[in-house]
């Protein structure tokens, strides 16, 4: 088993704050605060349910309190710094996984929640709320995150319409961008930015952003590209591009996503996934890799696949006027909302079209970083080993593709991937919002440290880092 020279990023007296005593708090008042609304639905509704119904919906009330009580005992715990609980037998994966490693922590007296390290503290957090629910008879299926993303994900009805759009007018040239590889080039890079930079909206992060500041993370225009493309430390574009063509004539040519949030960045991966597969003559399937369990307040699950594709297909999703009855500034034509229908209707709904799949796997909810995915999920590395590149989203899924530790900012990024580098060609679009970083040039990484910005972890800054196969 692979272990880096470094020490993992642990929690400094700045980001215990942040993170444990204010970030985490949040996101489990807003889980308690979404059961008791459904709770206070479910009372409200009762003396009209038909009497054979009324036993259940008093059981799944009942379920719901003692959740909620859970739920709040980790809230104390975090706030009192006490020590972790092994994750009770509940059927779901990965149990042994967590508590053995648990076990580990505490015999170096590293068990608590201000001294476990960063990563597996947080993948801890998610798996154990997963245990509240998935130990109930009524709660089991229940995603407490859903409504946080249905209602971002409306919030990002300007850019959607935009990119739909864009979207309508490569079909529109869709013989004149194949005539010439240059144009395709052009269009690639424009949908890296968008993959990169949906990125932002992470809903774990960003837990009080407004609906301008939404509106103004999701900008897609090619302006705004531009402008950010100063803030992408270490921008592998061109050997990712040189990469693809080099698959032009194969046959089985396929990509992979290990997604990131659902929401406004699935559907920048959706509309990626359609580049690919209907525009370039590279590509000719996609997989998309979601988490099984509700992880990290806004990451894709399987169930998000259909209710993003029915919100995108739905005439009410997004808002079209205010309740003073005048447009809102992220209001559509007609045009535009048709725009969408039909991207949605060819793309995102008969799947057997763009021949997506999602492949699912619980190593992706695992503690692990993916150093030794080949030892610890073997069947997911040789699907992978499979792969013409897989591309890894978003800031989680750097973190473990580097293992989450101190590693000096210049460090080539082959080497933070340890025995995963060459396995398949990598590429990772992340936006940085956590500590770890690699590949950036060291005068550049001192440079930004003196300036006292928090470059790190602003989510200011990003990173295209690609890793291709080994010869």
């Amino acid at each position: 088993m692979f272990e880096a020279p470094y020490p993992p990023w642990d929690f400094t007296d700045k980001k215990r704050f942040e993170t444990v005593l204010k970030r985490w708090p949040v996101i489990l008042t807003g889980i308690i605060d979404d059961i008791y609304r459904r709770n206070h639905d479910l009372g409200v509704s009762l003396p009209s349910r038909r009497e054979e119904d009324k036993a259940d919906i008093v059981e799944i009330i009942e379920e719901g309190k003692e959740i909620v009580s859970k739920v709040g005992k980790v809230k104390d715990d975090l706030a009192r710094d006490r020590v972790l609980q092994p994750i009770p037998e509940d059927g779901e994966a990965l149990t042994e996984v967590y508590n053995k490693e648990l076990e580990k922590l505490a015999e170096n007296k590293q068990n608590t929640w201000l001294t476990v390290p960063w990563l597996y503290s947080e993948c801890y957090l998610y798996r154990l709320i997963r245990s509240f629910f998935v130990q109930t008879k009524h709660w089991k299926d229940y995603d407490p995150f859903l409504s946080q993303k249905e209602a971002t994900f409306q919030k990002s009805s300007k850019a959607i319409y935009q990119l739909a759009t864009t979207m309508h007018e490569l079909e529109e040239d869709k013989e004149t961008l194949a005539s010439d590889p240059n144009n395709l080039k052009v269009i690639f890079k424009e949908m890296i930015q968008m993959c990169l930079w949906g990125n932002a909206t992470d809903l774990s992060m960003l837990t009080h952003l407004s609906h301008d500041d939404i509106q103004h993370l999701q900008t897609v225009g090619r302006d705004a590209q531009a402008a950010r493309a100063e803030y992408i430390l270490r921008d592998d574009q061109e050997q990712v591009w040189q990469h693809l063509t080099s698959l032009a004539g194969k046959p089985d040519s396929r990509v992979d996503f290990v997604l990131d949030n659902a929401g406004f960045e699935l559907f920048t991966d959706f509309v990626f996934a359609d580049f690919l597969v209907t525009y370039t003559p590279y590509v000719s399937k996609v997989v998309f890799h979601p988490k099984l369990i509700p992880w990290f307040v806004s990451d894709v699950t399987p169930p998000d696949f259909k209710s993003t594709t029915k919100s995108l297909l739905s005439p009410t999703f997004f808002p079209q006027e205010n309740t003073s009855g005048e447009a809102p500034a992220s209001s559509a034509s007609e045009e535009s909302r048709q725009h969408l229908y039909e991207m949605t209707a060819r793309s995102a709904v008969p799947m057997r079209r763009l021949r997506i799949y999602v492949c699912q796997a619980d190593f992706w909810t695992s503690p692990y970083p993916y150093w030794n995915m080949k030892e610890l999920a073997p069947g997911l590395h040789k699907s992978l080993e499979d792969s013409s590149l897989v591309i890894f989203k978003g800031d989680l899924n750097f973190r473990k593709l580097t293992g989450d530790v101190q590693w000096p900012a210049s460090t080539p990024f082959e080497t933070a991937i340890g025995p995963i580098a060459g396995s398949f060609p990598i590429l990772s679009l992340r936006t940085n919002k956590a500590d770890v970083i690699v590949g950036v040039d060291q005068d550049v990484a001192d440079k930004l440290d003196k300036s006292g910005e928090n470059w790190r972890y602003n989510g200011k800054y990003a990173v295209v880092l690609f890793q291709p196969r080994s010869a």
